[in-house]
């Protein structure tokens, strides 16, 4: 019997194209189906505007994935030098997919206009209101700004950036993702915040999964003798998205639906066909991780083994294609629950942040309030999680780690949870006091316990190295900590002045009523702060590598000139009578809550008070090491003078001796 042969090279491209065009149809049935082209009995913008802005979503999604893919693949899959004509081709594949990305995304922001304002397109006042509302409305601002980041990833695509820079790139797509999430019905739920960070994970999920598949199809033939490697480490990356995809699907869902009941409406019926693919795709891909990655490390350059990668891939490409099609038709789609909430009409509170007034602050308020906000929740279980696999895998290997630091790592995000999930979160959407007792712990205290965790000693030691060329967690991690860019940001002085800075910036500048009122403004500044506080604990009091440290002398006089400043920022809320965010606090008018100025003060009294405890903190721990440094000194010097008879001693008193005598002479003369 003779071996089957491999798939022809240009089956591949055409796998893939036919998996983009599935997605279409997929997406055209399912807009049929629910009906979400039939035309409007006022401001119809026309066939070509209701059934294309579906369609160019889609067509968005696939080129997004397939960017996201071939860099995922460039810049940390495939084995080689860091130059190498694979992977300029992988680069010039990203960039042709990347502009496909931008120019499609550019066609749905002009026609999400005209579907909006019921302009047709080309008309009278066409180009100058799609112009205008782009920058005014978020639900065209969003996919622009995703637009614009494809096109500049595009020219460094085919600038030719090497494994480095496709590396890069890949991460940077993955980031111009994020804006897709702010749009959509998820932007009307109900449950604005857990809707969009569901969306997110779903988005970021689909395409590394989608595109990490297209991209192997299209660079098969040219992965050589690492396929087998390439294969394993996307198919662990893919089992992943796969979580991810799942759980937030699921979440997003129930919110869309409001329940098991929505399922017996026609969007149900979309969410149960993709609800089908998903299910079909996990099989798919538990068969890849046990047959097919096992049969390509066997014999990876027999034929029947690369041919089963290859059918395999080819169909479920198709079934992705499908799902990604239903997805598009379902963002055009009126969901069962839509809209705003009734509370939008009765209550300021909800109508400016999005969530609920919250009830009278009492003593019992701090442990009884609690609103989880699913982003940075997720973050801190899978950074605890991680940490303790870690931790795990020394102890299995024989290998001790302090126990001091995982109590530092796990206590950090312990009080990062409470602070962005209990009170100080609840509270802190309508008050400035509470909402400083919020920044003030993200900032300055929860840094200082995740630096003393030591988590990059504990990833370098826990992370296998790679020795093929390719770029796995512990080499992106250390060419972090040994980049220019921690170097520069790193430097205390820098690190102080950036934290001061933007926190004063981030008060006396829109941004701050921005993260009151939007989720977008109110996730940046808890990355932010959270970020910038830890390279600030980290460049005083860090136990991990990177750049040089500075002297304990040095580092002690800079927190000493921070805590003065800082002391100041809070002396001037204490004192000031000019209220911040004005439009914000003053419309909120809370019962409880008759002076905003007044609680404001009160800020600055939580902003000077809370910065004295970390402040004290990094101040013993730069103490201690400080003490420690100067007795290990001691301990080196008694050694040495052990070894050569205190000859350090013997010369100095020498030179005394000398300098008495010559002084004596002088005295005779």
């Amino acid at each position: 019997m003779t071996d089957k042969p491999a798939a022809p090279p240009t089956s591949r491209p055409l796998g893939v194209a036919t998996a983009v065009v599935t997605g279409l149809a997929a997406c055209a049935a399912g807009l049929q189906f629910t009906g979400a082209t039939k035309p409007l009995e006022l401001l119809d913008p026309g066939a070509v505007v209701r059934w294309g802005v579906p369609l160019s979503t889609t067509v968005v999604q696939f080129a997004a994935a397939t960017t996201i893919g071939l860099l995922l693949l460039g810049g940390l899959l495939m084995p080689e030098g860091k130059r190498s004509a694979r992977r300029i081709r992988t680069g010039r594949y990203a960039g042709w997919a990347a502009l496909i990305w931008g120019l499609a995304g550019v066609v749905g922001v002009l026609l999400s206009y005209s579907d909006i304002s019921g302009v047709h397109l080309g008309g009278a006042g066409y180009w100058s209101g799609a112009w205008d509302a782009t920058w005014q409305l978020e639900l065209l601002r969003a996919p622009a700004i995703s637009a614009l980041a494809a096109l500049v990833i595009s020219a460094f695509a085919f600038a030719g950036v090497g494994r480095a820079g496709q590396a890069w790139l890949f991460f940077g797509a993955v980031a111009a993702l994020f804006p897709m999430a702010l749009i959509g019905h998820a932007a009307t739920s109900t449950d604005h915040d857990a809707a969009v960070n569901s969306l997110l994970f779903h988005l970021v999920g689909v395409a590394i999964w989608v595109g990490g598949l297209l991209a192997l199809l299209l660079m098969w033939s040219r992965l050589g003798k690492g396929t087998a490697d390439v294969i394993a480490r996307f198919s662990l990356i893919a089992t992943w998205c796969y979580v991810a995809v799942g759980l937030s699907g699921l979440l997003n869902a129930w919110i869309r639906l409001g329940g098991l009941g929505g399922l017996d409406s026609k969007y149900g019926v979309v969410i149960l066909a993709k609800l089908a693919a998903l299910i079909v795709l996990g099989g798919f891909g538990w068969r890849q991780r046990q047959q097919v990655v096992e049969r390509l490390r066997a014999d990876g350059a027999s034929t029947p083994a690369r041919s089963a990668f290859v059918r395999l891939a080819l169909v479920e490409g198709l079934v992705m294609g499908v799902a990604v099609g239903l997805g598009a038709a379902l963002s055009r789609s009126e969901p069962p629950v839509s809209g705003e909430s009734e509370l939008a009409k009765t209550d300021r509170a909800y109508a400016l942040t999005g969530y609920p007034t919250p009830p009278r602050l009492q003593a019992s308020s701090w442990v009884s309030q609690w609103s989880v906000e699913w982003l940075f929740t997720a973050v801190a279980v899978v950074a605890i999680a991680l940490y303790l696999h870690w931790v795990w895998r020394l102890h299995r290997r024989g290998d001790r780690w302090p126990i001091a630091r995982t109590i530092c790592w796990v206590a950090g995000w312990l009080v990062f949870l409470y602070l962005i999930d209990g009170a100080p979160a609840v509270y802190g959407r309508v008050m400035f006091s509470a909402h400083m007792l919020m920044h003030m712990g993200v900032a300055m205290f929860v840094p200082i316990l995740l630096v003393r965790g030591g988590v990059i000693t504990l990833a370098l030691r826990a992370l296998p190295a790679r020795h093929d060329g390719t770029l796995g967690p512990r080499e992106l991690i250390l060419a972090v900590v040994h980049s220019r860019v921690f170097a520069f940001f790193a430097n205390p002085i820098v690190a102080a002045v950036f934290m001061l800075g933007t926190l004063i910036g981030f008060y006396y500048s829109p941004w701050f009523e921005q993260s009151l009122t939007t989720h977008t403004g109110h996730a940046l500044m808890i990355a932010h702060f959270l970020l910038s506080g830890y390279v600030y604990a980290y460049s005083l009091v860090g136990i991990d590598p990177g750049p040089p440290r500075w002297s304990p002398p040095l580092r002690m006089l800079v927190l000493l000139v921070t805590i003065a400043f800082h002391a100041f920022f809070g002396v001037a809320l204490m004192t000031g009578t000019t209220l911040l965010a004005p439009d914000f606090f003053s419309v909120l008018d809370l019962p409880w809550v008759p002076d905003p100025v007044l609680d404001q003060q009160r800020g600055g009294t939580v902003t000077w008070g809370a910065g004295e405890l970390p402040s004290f903190v990094l101040a013993m721990l730069i103490a201690y090491e400080w003490y420690r440094q100067d007795q290990a000194e001691g301990r080196r010097a008694e050694r040495r003078a052990d070894r050569d008879g205190d000859a350090e001693l013997h010369a100095y008193n020498d030179y005394l001796a000398s300098r008495a005598r010559a002084g004596a002479v002088d005295k005779e003369d």
